[in-house]
């Protein structure tokens, strides 16, 4: 299945039950914005969060954000409203929390088509706990609306009882077996957040390796990590200018009857140009986003 390409460089939680940030998230230069109404929303909350972002996005001016709802879990309390809700909302994405099994994605879209939504309403998930992790590829499987994996870092570390500050090497091999199924089945996946909002230092070097280990973005907790985000899972002019010189190449190499070239000593194959081609297709709908 061929999904259309998003930019999703800087994905920024928003709490549902803050209407002021939910105003002020028009302005942010986020890729994408996810108005949550699980961890950060109280109990007590959750009804009153819910017509906070129906109200925000009945409003609009998101422009071309992409806008994705975070719901409680299908099974708990709030979740049959929640994705009632959603499916009358006009997000571009609903994000399902903790799945850890074909079941629990399987329950949320019999109760977004009861709930009339769109049929092609985008499906994101959160990969979470070490059984929702292990169970990932099974999860994925047969199942195209589902167009982003989102992991959660800080439940997991909990899960696996990672100790408190001791960085990301404990999480190396759940990133990775993540990395490989969501690839697979041809998703993006989102990095997990950076909760220590004074550590600039170390946000930038978690950016970074999040882009060595392929991810697409990085999910942030605050519009200070945008700017950071959005630079590290980039695309810089140079990176563009070099893409745009292997298609170019390679098109002359073809109108001349060769399989293969070669720039700077470089040699250029199709899969060369392909991953070129996604570039400048980022690059692009980067560039867009901004303006």
């Amino acid at each position: 299945m061929t999904r259309p390409l998003h930019p999703r460089r800087s994905v920024l939680y928003m709490p549902g039950s803050n209407g002021r940030a939910l105003a002020k998230a028009r302005e942010l230069p986020a890729d994408c914005l996810i108005m949550d109404l699980e961890d950060s929303v109280a109990p007590e909350a959750k009804a009153a969060a819910r017509a906070e972002i129906a109200a925000a996005l009945q409003t609009g001016g998101y422009g071309r954000r992409e806008v994705v709802i975070r719901v409680n879990a299908p099974d708990s309390p709030w979740g049959a409203d929640d994705l009632v809700m959603v499916a009358r909302s006009g997000a571009n994405g609903v994000l399902l929390p903790k799945v850890e099994s074909p079941a629990t994605l399987d329950l949320a879209l019999r109760q977004l088509q009861a709930a009339a939504a769109p049929a092609d309403l985008p499906v994101w998930i959160m990969a979470e706990t070490p059984r929702g992790i292990m169970a990932l590829d099974r999860i994925l499987s047969n199942q195209p609306r589902v167009a982003v994996v989102v992991m959660g870092t800080s439940d997991l570390a909990k899960d696996l009882r990672l100790p408190a500050g001791s960085g990301r090497n404990g999480l190396l091999h759940a990133l990775g077996h993540c990395m490989l199924a969501a690839r697979a089945h041809g998703v993006d996946i989102i990095d997990g957040v950076h909760v220590a909002l004074d550590d600039d230092t170390g946000f930038r070097i978690a950016c970074e390796q999040g882009r060595e280990l392929g991810f697409d973005g990085k999910s942030l907790i605050h519009p200070r990590q945008i700017a950071v985000a959005n630079e590290c899972f980039g695309v810089a002019a140079a990176a563009a200018a070099a893409a745009s010189e292997i298609v170019a190449a390679w098109q002359s190499a073809r109108n001349n009857g060769q399989g293969i070239t070669v720039i700077r000593g470089q040699l250029i194959e199709q899969l060369h140009v392909d991953e070129a081609e996604r570039v400048l297709a980022l690059y692009s709908a980067a560039q867009a986003l901004q303006g």
